[in-house]
Parts: structure tokens; C-alpha cells; sequence
């Protein structure tokens, strides 16, 4: 499935399908770095706005 897909893709749509790849890429990065953090680090962060401390 995916052969005749790639096969059919023209010179210009290289570009697309790298975009489409980095694009999950980074998100699929950024889901596990946001499960692997620590859960007082997320609350470090989530209280930053609200301080007033510098």
C-alpha cells in the first residue's frame, strides 16, 4: 500500500510528506516528554504565571 503511494508521489509532494513526518515527529517528542516529566516540575511550571517572585 504504502509503495504505490510513494510511487505516485510527484517531486514536489518530497517536500509534503518530510513536513507531515517532522510535524508527527515533534508532537509524538513532545507527548513523551510531557508523560515522562515529573509531576512536581508540571506543578513548578503551572504556578510560574501566578508568582510573583522573579
Amino acid at each position: 500500500m504504502f509503495r504505490q503511494f510513494l510511487n505516485q508521489v510527484d517531486d514536489k509532494q518530497v517536500y509534503l510528506m518530510i513536513s507531515l513526518g517532522i510535524f508527527f515527529f515533534f508532537f509524538i517528542m513532545v507527548g513523551i516528554m510531557l508523560l515522562l516529566m515529573k509531576k512536581e516540575e508540571v506543578n513548578y511550571m503551572s504556578q510560574l504565571p501566578l508568582n510573583d517572585e522573579e
